[in-house]
């Protein structure tokens, strides 16, 4: 790659890793392009050259929180050993709430509809943002099946929405109201239940 191309990719690497560090800390609200464009040290028409639209960098930040939470699942997956797929289906739901905890700005640009819609997009802009869930969802249909469910698809899309709206709900605190002050009901038990909803009473 020549340098001209080098420092293209630089800079527009360091805006997304700006843009992910800003929703990290700040969230969705501060990811104005002109803001963006200070803290990464360029002009605010800089960041046009890289992504033609502001949802097309937000896109590319929101990709970077998908690959954040790959690269959770694969430590998971390398550091399964003998679990059983339902011990590692668990250990994915614990791992997608807990991100979603952690990180509720970069959570909830993830999931942004007219992000996740993606009409508007160029197709030089990458692939498109829905298509960066199919990875994390096929490898929980994988495991769903190997736990012996009817419709793999099926049933992981219910217990990934079910995650969600753990997540969702435990981070707006709706959840800890409605459960009240036992502190032994926390999200763990919560995706537990949940695993055991769609995926069958635990085994003995």
């Amino acid at each position: 790659m020549d340098q001209d191309g080098s420092q293209d990719r630089t800079l527009r690497e360091r805006l997304i890793d700006v843009g992910a560090d800003l929703v990290m800390s700040e969230g969705t609200g501060a990811l104005g392009l002109r803001e963006i464009a200070r803290r990464a040290g360029v002009s605010h028409g800089a960041p046009r050259r890289y992504f033609p639209t502001h949802q097309s960098l937000l896109s590319a930040i929101a990709r970077r929180g998908f690959a954040d939470l790959g690269d959770r699942f694969a430590a998971l997956a390398a550091g399964a050993g003998d679990s059983s797929p339902r011990e590692r289906v668990r250990a994915i739901g614990c791992a997608y709430v807990g991100y979603a905890l952690e990180h509720p700005g970069m959570f909830e640009l993830m999931f942004r509809h007219d992000l996740l819609d993606s009409t508007g997009q160029e197709p030089s802009d990458g692939p498109r943002l829905r298509e960066s869930t199919l990875p994390l969802f096929g490898l929980l249909v994988s495991l769903v099946g190997r736990c012996g469910a009817a419709e793999p698809a099926v049933t992981a899309a219910a217990l990934w929405a079910n995650l969600h709206g753990v997540a969702q709900l435990w981070g707006w605190g709706s959840l800890p109201l409605a459960l009240g002050e036992d502190a032994a009901v926390g999200v763990e038990r919560l995706v537990d239940a949940a695993v055991d909803t769609h995926l069958g009473g635990a085994p003995a």
